[in-house]
């Protein structure tokens, strides 16, 4: 039997031009249609404790997503939608909200910049517009609130002792009303925004922010948890990170994988800059005391192979919540004053320089797995840059559809470089396979890359 609903649209989708809708109705005939379809899919399997795209999307393969033209606007008929986004027969409120995230920023986006040649873009300071012009009209940059937005950074495959403390620094930064930004999925992404919600309960703090922010690629295998009250999709990892450090007013990095070393080398990489050293960007890495040799080994690949200048951007705190809180609140008034001074804005760092090798998309196929520079014989941040797609592309393979894809063409990457670097990554690799951070844990992870040495 065929379970069909609709539903009337949230947020900014609740009010759109007949041009608008039209724009809309258009672009579910398109290749977009495919890419909406399986992100909605995504948000409606909300709580499932899966990161295998095919396995979740082969459970529902009558699923379909229909926009409906409505004179007011528009409405979303969903077709077999799974029971897990339905209590007691209604869909889930935060659920509906999601969806139409993913309607504006996806389907409403794409339509704006269709014919403007944004999309394909290598011009800096276009695509740093086309990041904000995103989270604006997600609703997300807020001039009338302090400056307090965490960026929480971690893996998604953490064991229960990781996940606890990460729930515990939550707790630590909501009592000191800090609002938490995460990549919205389970694990190290969850647990500080599921302590924040109780840490801010304590204090009556009503504006509680919990804003999540990933990209199509990724949804499938880290959908947005129930926490999140804020959800934008970016059209793209590079994005992505861009709008994480843009946004940030502090950023914390507990253990993780190969999607953690690579967000912690795209920010140490930019903030290597010179036009960046005087930035003020509080950045700590923590976890419990058990994971203090994973600290130790991800500290020791950033001074072999980017320095003691890399080493010296972020704090180590282990086993401390409170201390960490307690640092970040004392920060706050720094950044805040440090953005005063500069004339930059208090919700969007303008100033921070970021280099095209970060913005441009890198599509993980082998031929330019096998073009990256991983040698000593250039700048840092040029290093930085290429080992951040080193793992993005591990990434990829791991979780993503078009890397699984193509490691079923043509088989395994194959990742060479300077012998010395490679050593390096290879052993920092295997510790994340033995740690089980790869997959989630009961999986079995087989590699999708191989270390030439």
């Amino acid at each position: 039997m065929t379970h069909k609903i609709q539903l009337n649209p949230i947020g900014p989708m609740s009010l759109l031009s007949q041009y608008e809708v039209d724009h809309l109705k258009q672009s579910t005939t398109n290749e977009l249609y495919l890419l909406v379809r399986n992100c909605c899919l995504a948000v409606l399997n909300s709580g499932a404790e899966m990161d295998d795209f095919e396995q979740m999307f082969s459970a529902y393969s009558s699923f379909d997503i229909e926009i409906l033209q409505r004179e007011r606007g528009i409405k979303v008929g969903l077709i077999n939608p799974p029971e897990i986004a339905f209590v007691d027969g209604k869909l889930i409120k935060g659920v509906h909200e999601h969806l139409f995230a993913v309607i504006r920023d996806i389907v409403h986006m794409a339509a704006k910049y269709a014919n403007n040649g944004f999309s394909q873009t290598t011009e800096p300071a276009q695509i740093t517009h086309i990041v904000f012009d995103i989270l604006r009209n997600a609703e997300v940059i807020k001039p009338d609130i302090e400056p307090n937005m965490v960026i929480c950074w971690g893996g998604h495959s953490i064991g229960d002792t990781e996940y606890q403390y990460t729930k515990e620094v939550g707790y630590q930064l909501g009592l000191r009303e800090m609002n938490i930004c995460t990549g919205c999925g389970p694990g190290a992404m969850k647990g500080p925004m599921k302590g924040a919600t109780i840490g801010h309960a304590k204090q009556r703090y009503t504006q509680g922010r919990y804003l999540g922010i990933t990209e199509p690629g990724i949804i499938a295998a880290e959908p947005p948890n129930a926490i999140v009250n804020e959800l934008v999709i970016m059209p793209d990892i590079e994005k992505r990170l861009e709008a994480f450090v843009r946004l940030s007013h502090a950023i914390v990095v507990f253990p993780g994988g190969a999607g953690t070393a690579e967000e912690l080398l795209y920010l140490l990489g930019i903030m290597l800059h010179e036009k960046n050293r005087e930035q003020c960007l509080p950045i700590i890495l923590t976890g419990p005391k058990q994971s203090e040799a994973y600290f130790e080994s991800i500290h020791a690949f950033v001074g072999a192979t980017l320095g003691e200048e890399a080493q010296s951007l972020y704090t180590i705190i282990v086993g401390d919540p409170a201390k960490v809180a307690r640092t970040l609140k004392a920060q706050q008034k720094k950044v805040k004053q440090y953005r005063l001074d500069t004339g930059d804005s208090y919700h969007y760092n303008w100033s921070l320089k970021i280099d095209p090798e970060f913005q441009q998309p890198f599509a993980p196929t082998h031929a330019n797995v096998a073009s990256l520079n991983l040698h000593y014989d250039q700048p840092k941040p040029a290093l930085a840059a290429a080992l951040r797609r080193a793992f993005s592309v591990i990434v990829a393979g791991n979780v993503k559809a078009e890397g699984i894809q193509e490691i079923r063409q043509h088989g395994l990457y194959k990742i060479n470089g300077d012998p010395k670097i490679m050593a390096l990554l290879d052993t920092l690799l295997k510790s994340f396979v033995e740690q089980q951070r790869m997959k989630l844990p009961g999986s079995e992870y087989r590699p999708c890359y191989e270390v030439v040495r």
